[in-house]
């Protein structure tokens, strides 16, 4: 279903890439950009295709993974209100290096690459923001990387449940306000579902999660941040 939303009350419209553009330069994105409501299961994008645009989330979440030769899903990130995904490779000119898959249903707008690469040109500052959006992601590409190689498993997953804790808040009855199978989990940590089930089940034996089903409540905050060496 494709449907239009006004970018001034879009959940983006605080992100920071948005905030530079002026009345006449958010009129034209408006006209050129289409929306479209998504449900969980749906693929924006696909590791190697070519993208159109870039894919700006108004309502729900993404997951963004890259797949392994052995076809296993490794989540580099997620996507969530107000967040853009698939500019690298507009920019880049490049196919893409990740998937994009909706697990959360979903708002999103899709904004032709011509739209950003104009404001791009025209418009410094948003071109700035665009940099700096890079750079950070960049970064946390880089403490992946290190993770992986430095921490245990164990240490990986309390930092993922931190993350997701940051990332997403709780609900009113305090359980991580995303709903992730234990495969997704492990894909996040980098590891075999059988590891992060086991390492689940320590932790609620520990009394520093409790679970029920796919809702986890983190009970002991100060002992993952101090097991994850993390500064969530």
């Amino acid at each position: 279903m494709e449907d239009k939303h006004n970018c001034k009350g879009c959940s983006a419209s605080s992100n920071s890439l948005f905030k530079t553009l002026n009345q006449e330069e958010t009129i034209f994105l408006e006209n050129q950009k289409f929306c479209k409501h998504y449900k969980k299961g749906d693929i924006l994008y696909k590791e190697g295709s070519r993208i159109q645009g870039v894919f700006c989330l108004n309502k729900g979440v993404l997951k963004i993974y890259k797949t392994g030769s052995d076809g296993k899903e490794q989540i580099v990130a997620f996507g969530r209100n107000g967040d853009i995904t698939g500019y690298r490779s507009v920019l880049s000119n490049e196919p893409a290096c990740t998937t994009a898959e909706v697990i959360q249903d979903a708002e999103i707008c899709h904004i032709p690459a011509n739209v950003i690469i104009h404001l791009v040109k025209t418009n410094g500052e948003f071109a700035l923001s665009l940099l700096q959006l890079t750079c950070r992601e960049l970064n946390q590409a880089n403490s992946f990387i290190k993770d992986i190689a430095q921490k245990t498993v164990r240490e990986r997953l309390a930092e993922a449940l931190l993350m997701l804790d940051e990332t997403f808040g709780v609900t009113e009855e305090g359980h991580l306000n995303i709903a992730l199978t234990r495969e997704e989990l492990a894909n996040i940590v980098g590891t075999a579902t059988e590891s992060v089930i086991r390492l689940l089940s320590e932790f609620k034996t520990d009394k520093i999660i409790t679970m029920e089903g796919k809702k986890i409540t983190l009970s002991d905050k100060a002992y993952l941040k101090k097991l994850a060496k993390s500064f969530f």
